[in-house]
């Protein structure tokens, strides 16, 4: 679906930006979809060897990362 440019700007929706669209008779609403919850518990059970990269060494520290 491609709203005209005016409608997107005044919903500052963005091209390629995915949206909800409620039709419950009229008016139709089409909102910015929110983001998807996620639990750590489930991301962490989700790693596996073959998808778990080796360790990354940035450099020494340079700030308070070290605390």
């Amino acid at each position: 679906m491609r709203p005209p440019n005016a409608v997107m700007k005044s919903a500052a929706l963005e091209l390629e930006q995915q949206v909800t669209i409620t039709a419950n008779k009229v008016p139709i609403v089409i909102e910015a979809a929110q983001g998807q919850d996620y639990k750590l518990e489930d991301l962490l059970a989700g790693m596996t060897d073959n998808n778990t990269h080796a360790e990354v060494v940035f450099g020494r520290s340079v700030g308070q990362e070290d605390l």
